[in-house]
């Protein structure tokens, strides 16, 4: 049985030791930790510059945690959505799917998502 769902660069990047890091650090959540989604996306965009983040980016990012059905985010509920780019696109006010893919990319590259 596998309990381990693998993650993948996106497009034809390298997996980095970032990335691997991030997805330790994303793992290693303790089971106590809870977390409003939209408070969390305010504290980044607050930080957009520091993390290297575009307003694009932001914009599928927020994108993304529409998907997400709860509010409240914990250590032990799974943080894994699966829009269609189609769906995210459309989410997205319309962004084209070049555009989409390019600022997912900037997103995997900040350690705010990870693609699985």
């Amino acid at each position: 049985m596998q309990t381990h769902i693998a993650t993948t660069p996106f497009g034809r990047r390298p997996l980095t030791l970032g990335q691997i890091s991030n997805q330790m650090v994303a793992r290693a959540a303790p089971p106590e930790a809870v977390a409003h989604k939209w408070q969390v996306f305010q504290h980044i965009r607050e930080a957009r510059e520091a993390l290297g983040a575009t307003d694009r980016a932001l914009a599928i990012l927020n994108a993304l945690l529409t998907f997400h059905p709860e509010t409240v985010l914990t250590g032990t509920s799974e943080l894994v959505v699966w829009p269609s780019n189609e769906q995210l696109m459309a989410r997205a006010n319309g962004m084209p799917a070049t555009t989409l893919r390019r600022h997912l990319a900037v997103l995997v590259d900040c350690g705010l998502i990870v693609r699985r």
